[in-house]
């Protein structure tokens, strides 16, 4: 792709805030149209991982858990953080166990994007699992999760009528539903 200048000058950052997840900086700039602002940003220390398992007759699995930031309960496929310094792969495979207790023999990377690329840095990488053997899961002792089997069929159907609006999940139901139909998967 055709690579553009950065119309923003940057004068100051100042780290405010960071734990063990993420970091948030404050930037004092000068915009593109050349007048002085202040733009926050947030890096993200992992990479979102999110993964559908799928059978060899299309059921797939949700996992369903209450998320703090938006104060509700929600079903998504297995997801969850990947250390930037181990192999994306590496880290699907062990969110895939941890929270459904999965094993795939094959895997399919279907999408990588920036999650909210206006304020942060976080970045996606989504798969597809297949040829499944199960074991017991091993959540993480913050995780309070269900797990359930559905079509995938289903699983699509939620997604289409909002049901489901977990973006990972949107994105990954959505693109496999396209390579489903052209035979790729």
């Amino acid at each position: 792709m055709e690579k553009h200048p950065n119309p923003w000058k940057t004068l100051n950052s100042e780290m405010v805030y960071e734990s063990h997840w993420i970091s948030i900086t404050k930037h004092d700039v000068i915009n593109p149209s050349g007048n002085p602002g202040l733009y926050s940003t947030v890096h993200f220390k992992n990479f979102a991982i999110g993964i559908l398992p799928l059978d060899e007759d299309y059921n797939t699995w949700l996992v369903g858990q209450f998320r703090y930031p938006i104060n509700d309960y929600t079903w998504e496929i297995p997801e969850g953080g990947g250390n930037l310094k181990v192999p994306p792969l590496e880290s699907a495979k062990r969110e895939l166990l941890e929270e459904v207790g999965i094993v795939a023999t094959k895997w399919t990377k279907i999408q990588e994007l920036h999650l909210s690329n206006s304020a942060t840095d976080e970045f996606a990488i989504l798969y597809v699992a297949q040829g499944l053997t199960f074991q017991e899961s091993q959540p993480e002792e913050d995780e309070k999760l269900e797990v359930k089997k559905i079509p995938f069929k289903k699983l699509y159907e939620m997604v289409v009528t909002g049901e489901i609006t977990d973006s990972l999940t949107v994105v990954t139901v959505l693109k496999t539903k396209i390579l489903m139909d052209e035979g790729k998967i």
